[in-house]
């Protein structure tokens, strides 16, 4: 009898973003420039921090793995929303939507968790600038990389699993660009309430946790800076925290107001377009945002360019 009340799923259908049809060509380039900027700007970011010895520091061992997180977090929206452009019928496999919601909510768990990590490391080197050597170890930045790591395999696996194991009902059609637990949970024919119970405690509680763990350190940093008497002193320290601020302000603003708000599975179409927002334009914006507001990261950049030309110019020389 159970069988009888609902119909098994093999696929779903996205609505996708709703748009003038005369900006289909606009909107799929300029999607595709925030995808290849996100690209290119996190697996640069990844790679000058690797080759300049100077960014051999935690900071900058945890940017890196946010830059990784960025990439595969964009890449797991990015090229399926990109062919659905020009495909009448936006179609993925009921596989395809529970994997691409298990490593969505995967990596947006590492991302918000990682910040939280970043955060305790410019709470270490402004608080305790002598014993940051010493409080930040490599074994303690592999604990702070491995936590929201496995915190984030629980977290999707807890919410995911659940869903997925419900009845859906004889609509498959999912309004949005990707398979987001919200409208995913609005094709279910069962009593979701426990479901929707679930994500938001399981998403709060990552969110509330990482953002009060920013909000602990900023607090006990900004009464260092508060305590420096040299106003030189003051705006070198607040400009290390500056870029993560940015970071986290943007992040966190966003993934509050979609999954932490009352009614938030009723809102399905203000969610899809601020969905577009945190999906697209933030991994591009960390890369830009932790290289033209640091000097570390742009002095490694010119050194690297320079260390490139010169490169070159020999090469150039032995050949004449």
């Amino acid at each position: 009898m159970a069988d009888e009340n609902y119909t098994r799923i093999a696929e779903f259908v996205f609505t996708g973003l709703k748009y003038n049809p005369r900006l289909q060509v606009f909107l799929f380039l300029l999607f595709l420039l925030f995808y290849v900027v996100t690209m290119t700007g996190n697996l640069g970011m990844i790679i000058l921090i690797r080759i300049d010895s100077r960014l051999h520091t935690p900071m900058y061992f945890f940017l890196s793995h946010l830059s990784f997180v960025d990439i595969c977090f964009s890449s797991v929206v990015g090229p399926k929303m990109l062919t659905d452009f020009f495909s009448e019928r936006k179609v993925i496999s009921f596989l395809g939507c529970a994997l691409q919601q298990w490593f969505f909510g995967f990596f947006v768990a590492i991302e918000c968790l990682l910040l939280a990590s970043m955060a305790y490391d410019r709470y270490v080197a402004i608080c305790n600038p002598l014993l940051y050597s010493v409080i930040m170890s490599q074994r303690l930045c592999i604990q702070l990389l491995l936590g929201p790591y496995s915190v984030g395999f629980l977290n999707t696996m807890t919410h995911t699993i659940a869903a997925f194991r419900l009845p859906f009902c004889g609509s498959n059609i999912i309004n949005h660009f990707f398979c987001d637990m919200s409208p995913i949970l609005s094709l279910v024919c069962a009593d979701i309430w426990i479901n929707k119970l679930l994500v938001f405690i399981v998403a709060g509680a990552v969110l509330v946790v990482s953002s009060l763990t920013i909000i602990i350190s900023y607090f006990y940093i900004l009464l260092a800076i508060v305590r420096i008497r040299s106003t030189d002193g003051r705006r070198k320290a607040f400009s290390t925290c500056s870029s993560h601020l940015t970071a986290v302000s943007i992040l966190y603003g966003t993934l509050f107001f979609i999954y932490v708000r009352p009614g938030a599975i009723f809102s399905l179409d203000l969610n899809k377009m601020v969905s577009v927002f945190y999906t697209a334009v933030i991994p591009m914006l960390n890369p830009l945002i932790y290289s033209l507001r640091n000097k570390e990261v742009k002095h490694a950049l010119h050194r690297t360019i320079t260390r490139r030309k010169l490169w070159l110019q020999n090469v150039n020389s032995r050949l004449k």
